[in-house]
């Protein structure tokens, strides 16, 4: 048997912990010396210490890790419980980091309130592109709610070409429009140019229209951080006499692994105010 002290470096928990784990029931000593009140602890109990640890850091509370524990679970459930547990853990992770890089975006753009130099953007016209595409509705033009539909759509877009023998020859071009049912809801484009015919197929190929006048200005970096440019965009057309006319394509001039590389020139289509 161990002293409470060789239990607890064994199973790298404190002292503390374990005196706690024994006075709620969770894990108690596998005999307690009735003349000195000393704990002491067999190796097989790491085996339940083990789970009530792992069931603790992963969110549980102590009642519920006890429940767990007690009903004699198989190794195989367990695992699948803390599987389970971790994904969702990772997912919240995931979430969490998404927010802090929009939140970014937002300090960024206040930040750069006033200091944008006029020579960023340029007023071009942009001719008529032949694209594949395929569609989904977002709920808002919001980053958290255009991010996950987008990008699974660039997935199957490309899964389909590739299955229909269409090679793309130009760049990717995301665009949007209001969706007819309102409530801010946005149709979410997702094309890249092709040479291929127009027809209606795995997926749609299309010629996009031209635009007469378009502002334009380039973004250098993950779309997750595109705000503070597309907002000096807004700020442009506003100090020069423009007004906005749609929202505004994003052609993806380079885009690498690394999506901290990623070139992306913002169209906005405008007309004299």
């Amino acid at each position: 048997m161990f002293t409470i002290g060789d239990f607890a470096r064994h199973g790298r928990v404190s002292v503390r912990m374990l005196r706690h784990y024994d006075a709620t029931g969770l894990l108690r000593p596998a005999h307690v010396d009735a003349t000195t009140g000393y704990r002491y602890y067999t190796a097989g109990q790491l085996s339940r210490l083990n789970r009530v640890i792992a069931l603790k850091d992963l969110g549980f509370t102590l009642q519920q890790v006890q429940d767990i524990v007690d009903e004699k679970i198989s190794t195989e459930e367990l695992r699948g419980m803390l599987r389970l547990r971790q994904a969702e853990l990772e997912a919240t992770m995931a979430a969490t980091a998404a927010r802090l890089v929009r939140v970014e975006a937002r300090l960024r753009s206040i930040e750069s309130e006033g200091h944008m130099p006029s020579n960023d953007v340029v007023i071009k016209s942009v001719s008529a592109i032949r694209v594949a595409e395929l569609t989904a509705t977002a709920a808002s033009f919001a980053p958290e709610d255009i991010g996950p539909v987008i990008g699974p759509l660039y997935d199957e877009l490309f899964s389909r070409l590739a299955t229909a023998g269409i090679t793309p020859s130009g760049p990717g071009i995301a665009s949007y429009e209001d969706a007819p049912q309102g409530g801010g809801a946005i149709i979410v484009h997702a094309a890249v140019q092709v040479a291929a015919p127009v027809q209606d197929g795995p997926v749609r190929v299309l010629d996009l229209p031209p635009v007469d006048e378009a502002a334009a200005i380039v973004h250098r970096g993950s779309m997750d951080t595109v705000l503070p440019t597309a907002q000096a965009l807004a700020r442009w057309i506003d100090g020069n006499g423009y007004r906005s006319t749609g929202y505004p394509r994003e052609v993806n001039l380079e885009c690498p692994e690394n999506r901290d590389d990623w070139v992306t020139e913002l169209q906005a289509p405008v007309a004299k105010a």
